[in-house]
């Protein structure tokens, strides 16, 4: 009504104004005073238009009847105005009739007409939401793009609040932000929410939800107008980029965090823990028996069952699942109808996007894993090969349980390449602990049993390979008795690693021992060596022969290269001997001495390799100090001795291995 600027004008029966409304002043331009008791047809009415208006007053004051309609008046400076007109009759209590004039400016009007059609046709036609709440937050209008957004009737809407409308998922906060528009009057926009609408329950939607207070012309508050426009494709369309961020960088850590070692369980847990919990809730890492035995793989699409032993098995949270799931280095023995046995037979990634009863029953081992599985929520699941030259090696096994999302064609193809780069890794570990494997058993067979009936000495040896993620060194003893009661002892280490190192090993200790039985003298055994290590291009060594002569109470050393053995005499420190170190063997054309020593009952003398007292942060002059500080206690036996030197000075991660070898001279 302000902004049409309605004026209200009464006249009594015989045409004179009686009442005159502010409205009037302002449209006409006649005050109060000067249009009260003036007859309205000479006032307002041009000449020609009297005759006509005088019959319409008088229609309207006999029948009672309204009407309406658009003519122009005089307004007070001359000018005629077109205005529109209400005219009614009304009646007082003494049963006087009164005429009643509303009139409105005609092109305001029609320009609020307008207005008013073209918000009503785009707040109707709009693809956006709209709606309008009173002051409690409860619905007064909705447009039909709203009702579709909620799957509700406008009817539906009506004096309901939109917790109970619309399918946002935290309505809480929508609230409190509304009550804030309307306290403060700041607008808030673009506000996202998230959820699942009655009319597709199944998809979850995003919305872009904006507040607005409404404010009469007075600056009274009417409520809030609420914008809801549907942004499930951009929602989508983000989270689908965001996704494939994610995957792009799980792919990158897995790069860098899979195969860090040649340590066969190690990358298979590398490899889950990279798994979750970015792509599954629980995932495990199974190897075929075959494979790890190092048979041929021989299943196919139509095989059997097959012996499965689990290398790793990692969950994002604790959870009952992995009680269900085989525990690393156990061997399980899966049927033919089990997925993952379908998974290693075929090659092919298995997925199963929503398990039911018979789904849990089809990945696990047996009926109390089903339960376990299905106490734990698991839903979905998804098994891909680990393929690497060729051969199926066994299967990368993931599940869901508190992610609700079922596994998609995308997860397979992420799965697949983190199985293939896994897969790699693995198989180079397959194949490195095999050749560890051999090597570390040609490397035993070579080491000797210590001979019985030595004269004048008691002997304790050990041998400790390196750990298992390296590869196996060249480190040797030998305990040889040699003729007139004589015995060698001998220490030396293979530089390198590997099958090749162990066997070059084995040549030098052979030729050792051949030589040690023609009774030569230290030094002169060791240039022999030399020579030969020169054939055995390119490997080095070094080497420590010693020579006790039980009947002079002497010992003759040489030494190509080695650390310095440890004298140990009661009642003094015990101590380095000080040798002339020598060059490894294999250097060639440098000279190499023997140096004699007397030895008296109870002396021990202490051979090793590098393995014992290297460390890659610490000195080794600082090691050697360390050793010939332990050798100051003594022990019960000689065995106690060597288990003891182990325990303090070898390291669980050292990359070498270790030859000990100590002698005591009985009395």
């Amino acid at each position: 009504m302000d902004v049409l600027g309605v004026a209200a004008v009464v006249l009594d029966a015989q045409g004179r104004i009686v009442l005159w409304s502010p409205q009037a002043e302002q449209l006409l331009g006649y005050s109060a005073q000067e249009a009260l008791g003036q007859y309205a047809a000479q006032l307002l009415v041009a000449e020609e238009h009297l005759d006509l208006v005088l019959r319409l007053f008088a229609q309207v004051m006999e029948s009672g009847e309204s009407w309406e309609g658009v003519f122009r008046v005089r307004h007070r400076d001359g000018t005629l105005r077109l205005l529109e007109w209400r005219n009614m009759r009304l009646q007082d209590d003494l049963g006087a009739f009164y005429a009643l004039g509303l009139a409105t400016d005609q092109a305001t009007l029609r320009q609020v007409e307008q207005d008013l059609a073209l918000s009503l046709r785009l707040v109707d036609q709009s693809p956006i939401g709209l709606a309008v709440l009173d002051t409690d937050l409860r619905y007064v209008s909705v447009n039909p793009a709203l009702e579709r957004f909620g799957g509700l009737s406008a009817e539906q809407h009506l004096g309901r609040s939109m917790r109970e409308t619309l399918p946002f998922g935290d309505t809480d906060a929508l609230e409190a932000a509304m009550r804030e528009v309307l306290r403060t009057g700041e607008p808030l926009l673009d506000r996202y929410a998230l959820g699942r609408s009655a009319a597709d329950p199944d998809v979850e939607q995003a919305w872009s939800v904006s507040l607005y207070r409404l404010e009469d012309a007075g600056g009274r508050v009417l409520g809030l107008a609420v914008s809801v426009v549907d942004v499930t494709d951009r929602h989508r369309a983000a989270t689908e980029a965001e996704r494939a961020r994610r995957r792009l960088a799980l792919v990158a850590d897995a790069s860098a965090r899979i195969g860090t070692t040649l340590d066969l369980e190690q990358t298979a847990r590398e490899l889950a823990d990279v798994a979750v919990p970015e792509l599954a809730d629980i995932a495990a890492v199974d190897v075929l028996e075959s494979v790890l035995d190092g048979r041929p793989n021989r299943t196919s699409a139509e095989g059997g069952p097959v012996l499965i032993r689990a290398l790793a098995v990692a969950a994002a949270y604790p959870t009952v699942a992995i009680d269900a799931a085989d525990r690393p280095s156990e061997l399980a023995r899966y049927d033919a109808d089990r997925l993952v046995t379908q998974c290693v037979n075929t090659g092919r990634p298995i997925m199963v996007p929503v398990l039911d009863e018979q789904g849990l029953t089809d990945i696990a081992r047996d009926s109390a894993s089903a339960e376990l599985l299905a106490e734990a929520g698991v839903h979905s699941y998804l098994a891909v090969p680990l393929i690497a030259r060729g051969e199926v090696l066994g299967a990368l096994d993931l599940k869901r349980a508190r992610n609700p999302v079922p596994f998609t064609e995308d997860d397979v193809l992420l799965a697949s390449e983190l199985a293939a780069r896994a897969a790699v890794c693995i198989d180079n570990a397959r194949w490195y602990r095999q050749q560890r494997e051999t090597a570390l058993t040609l490397q035993r067979s070579m080491l000797p049993e210590t001979p019985k009936n030595l004269v004048g000495l008691e002997v304790a040896s050990r041998y400790q390979p390196a750990r298992a993620g390296s590869e196996i060194g060249g480190d040797w003893f030998d305990i040889i008795p040699m003729n007139r009661e004589r015995t060698a002892l001998v220490v030396g280490d293979v530089m390198g690693s590997g099958i090749n190192a162990a066997t070059a090993m084995g040549r030098l200790s052979t030729a050792t021992q051949t030589l040690a039985k023609l009774g030569l003298d230290p030094a002169v055994v060791l240039r022999h060596l030399d020579e030969i290590t020169a054939g055995l291009d390119p490997y080095f060594a070094t080497c420590l022969f010693a020579v006790y002569d039980p009947h002079r109470a002497q010992c003759c050393i040489a030494n190509a290269g080695h650390l310095p053995p440890v004298l140990v005499r009661e009642g003094c420190a015990p101590r380095l001997l000080d040798l002339p170190t020598g060059t490894p063997l294999g250097v060639g054309g440098v000279a190499l001495r023997s140096i004699t020593i007397g030895l008296d009952p109870g002396d021990l003398l202490v051979l090793y390799t590098d393995g014992l007292v290297e460390t890659r942060d610490q000195d080794i002059d600082v090691r050697l100090e360390t050793l010939v500080g332990l050798l100051q206690d003594s022990d019960p036996t000689l065995e106690d001795t060597c288990d003891r030197l182990l325990q303090a000075l070898r390291q669980p991660d050292t990359p070498d291995d270790v030859a000990l070898l100590i002698a005591r001279v009985n009395g």
